[in-house]
């Protein structure tokens, strides 16, 4: 049973202010649209994710969750889930806004055990405030029993959906693809919904969603530490800068003792073990790789986990060369690989008096520390 993922992310996002579409735009640390797709592409029973985007968003899609499959929207949410629909082959499918970040995969699952049982199913949460007519002045209220908020994901059987979508009046419009489902006779199945599923609209919403997303998060600390022996002949490379020196160090890649210190302890704030598990020495296709690669790797995988970085310190440990002349340009290099501000880095140095290996002048070392929060179910 294949299963889709289609994410809504081609309105232009006027309501909020600015120049950025809000799907793009930043929340708890990352791009909106990040938060969503990562929830979806690492689901293990999700096969395929599409993004829905508008024209001309390409390089926003690019810069906020990098190289990933998308199709351009239309003019209506409406007409941009049916250009979705027509690029998937799946027989489950949810139906994602963008515009909703904070999804978790417990949502995921219990939407997928209802199509078990019915064609399709969407999160929801029971109507607590009063509910009145309005204008001018108070009219009557409105009785809230049965009521009920509406969220997405919303999940259906794909067949159905496309169904309900080609018997939907061209010259009406549907806020949202359950309404269409019923319109065609089917049943909706509820599933207990989230808070945290609360849909940004307005500037005010992103404070909201700051703070119910800060309020799941638990600091974690871990350190990393990686040696490496000079040896001639080499290019000499820290936090991913070229240094001049006349020697450079040894190692399988590039051999940057700062950012595989990094990578690290990266790794262990979520306990996913150390850089030779992920990237085995005895593996020729890491020859002289550069260890940016390592250290994205390591990040992507903490952003998978819902984690932010929140500061990495790196004590380099040598004789030579100086570090201090250097030492901007590795935390801008360091900042710039993790998407962080250079402030949220620092870069020290130091020497060992002479003493043992480093203090011979035989190699380097290097310690880190990383500060990252996660969520709550993950710390």
């Amino acid at each position: 049973m294949k299963i889709a993922a289609l994410i809504v992310a081609a309105g232009q996002g006027t309501r909020i202010g600015g120049t950025v579409p809000k799907q793009f735009a930043t929340v708890a640390g990352r791009p909106m649209l990040a938060h969503s797709y990562t929830a979806l592409s690492s689901h293990p029973a999700i096969d395929d994710v599409v993004v829905v985007i508008g024209e001309g968003q390409e390089p926003a899609l690019t810069a906020a969750i990098g190289t990933a499959r998308h199709v351009l929207g239309g003019a209506t949410r409406r007409e941009s889930v049916a250009n979705g629909l027509a690029a998937i082959d799946a027989e489950r499918v949810l139906i994602h806004d963008a515009a909703r970040p904070f999804l978790s995969h417990a949502v995921i699952d219990a939407l997928l055990a209802a199509l078990e049982t019915h064609e399709g199913a969407l999160p929801a949460l029971p109507v607590a405030d009063t509910l009145a007519r309005g204008g001018e002045v108070l009219g009557e209220t409105v009785p809230r029993d049965g009521v009920v908020r509406v969220q997405t994901p919303q999940a259906f059987r794909t067949a159905t959906v496309r169904a309900a979508h080609a018997a939907w009046p061209a010259d009406r419009e549907a806020t949202d693809d359950a309404q269409m489902v019923r319109a065609l006779g089917r049943q909706v199945a509820l599933v207990p919904g989230d808070i945290a599923l609360e849909k940004i609209t307005h500037p005010a919403d992103f404070a909201a969603a700051e703070a119910r997303h800060a309020a799941t998060l638990r600091v974690r600390t871990a350190q990393g530490f990686d040696v490496h022996r000079f040896a001639t002949g080499k290019e000499l490379w820290l936090g991913g800068i070229r240094i001049p020196h006349d020697k450079g160090l040894s190692g399988h890649s590039d051999a940057d003792v700062a950012l595989h210190a990094i990578t690290d302890a990266l790794l262990g704030t979520i306990g996913a073990g150390d850089i030779g598990m992920h990237f085995p020495p005895s593996d020729p296709q890491w020859r002289g790789a550069a260890s940016a690669r390592f250290l994205e790797h390591a990040a992507t995988l903490l952003a998978t986990e819902g984690g932010i970085i929140d500061f990495i310190d790196v004590t380099i440990l040598c004789e030579a060369p100086k570090i201090g002349p250097h030492r901007d340009s590795i935390r801008g290099s360091i900042a710039a690989i993790l998407g962080l501000a250079v402030g949220q880095v620092s870069v020290k140095a130091t020497t060992t008096e002479r003493l043992g290996f480093t203090g011979r002048g035989e190699g380097m070392a290097a310690q880190a520390i990383a500060t990252v929060r996660l969520p709550a179910a993950t710390a």
